[in-house]
């Protein structure tokens, strides 16, 4: 699963090194520490749930375009002890095969994700900063270049990738269907559990139309157990999209500044007087 692997990495901001408390403190959780397998009696995959998310799979991968809003809630301790929520709303864009825009207009600074099948940009709308790199020909494959050379990337990926039912179902140990609700996104919902060794998640899909409504993500490794939630909205499947909504003119005219992770560079080591390192 792609998605839960990274759910909490949004750090555009931090890449374009514009401070942003919600990036910063949603990263501090643990990413390399050993999962705990989960038992045989806990692996079972039922029928029923696997073909409600290939029928989401199907709808999604079917368009050849899609908009959507998410709004991603990340939960982060606090000095007290109860977490605080941050969130961030996105405004998506998406043009299959490889062509993906992505507008995060708060909270924190508002960014700008574009990715056109042979570049890709991300651009600080008030600082007018714009960082640049050459990318792969195919989304997936531009998105984890994103992630690993810039630590860039989004709660939902898996619903934008070529194949999101392969995705999701990579490693799954557990996958069932809670039952339905008439809350999520205004529309009836059928409520779907898949786990595999890293990551528990909910997702609510559409019964009728198959789109994803929200998903609700806990990572099995972090003793805090916080809650990272993206709910979805908005949706429009093939739209008529302009032409330059993946190139716009104005990054031309931004300052350009490096494509890279966002962690501080550490000092060079200095020499006193004396000569001894400081």
């Amino acid at each position: 699963m792609m998605i839960l692997a990274r759910f909490y990495s949004l750090s555009l901001p931090i890449l374009l090194s514009v401070f942003s408390a919600i990036p910063l403190m949603a990263s501090a959780q643990p990413l390399t520490k050993p999962s705990t397998p989960l038992s045989p009696a806990q692996v079972t995959l039922e029928p029923k749930a696997l073909a409600i998310l290939k029928a989401m799979s199907d709808r999604l991968s079917g368009a050849k375009s899609l908009r959507f809003t998410a709004i991603a809630t990340y939960e982060s301790p606090s000095l007290i002890g109860p977490a605080l929520a941050y969130m961030t709303r996105s405004e998506v864009t998406l043009q299959r095969p490889n062509q993906l825009q992505v507008l995060t207009l708060g909270d924190g600074p508002a960014t700008e994700f574009y990715y056109d099948g042979t570049m890709m940009a991300a651009y600080a709308t008030a600082e007018n900063l714009v960082a640049m790199a050459k990318a792969p020909g195919t989304l997936d494959a531009a998105l984890r270049e994103a992630y690993r050379t810039a630590d860039i990337y989004f709660p939902f990926s898996d619903v934008i990738v070529s194949d999101p039912y392969k995705d999701m179902v990579e490693g799954l140990k557990t996958a069932f269907v809670v039952g339905q609700s008439n809350i999520v996104g205004g529309t009836k919902t059928d409520i779907v559990a898949i786990a595999n060794n890293q990551v528990f998640a909910q997702i609510w899909i559409g019964v009728e139309d198959k789109l994803p409504r929200a998903m609700r993500v806990v990572y099995r490794d972090d003793p805090s157990r916080l809650r990272h939630l993206v709910e979805f909205s908005n949706w429009d499947l093939n739209p008529a999209i302009a032409a330059d909504a993946f190139s716009p003119a104005h990054l031309k005219k931004a300052a350009p500044i490096p494509f890279a992770r966002p962690e501080p560079k550490v000092p060079a080591k200095t020499k006193s007087p004396s000569g001894e390192p400081q």
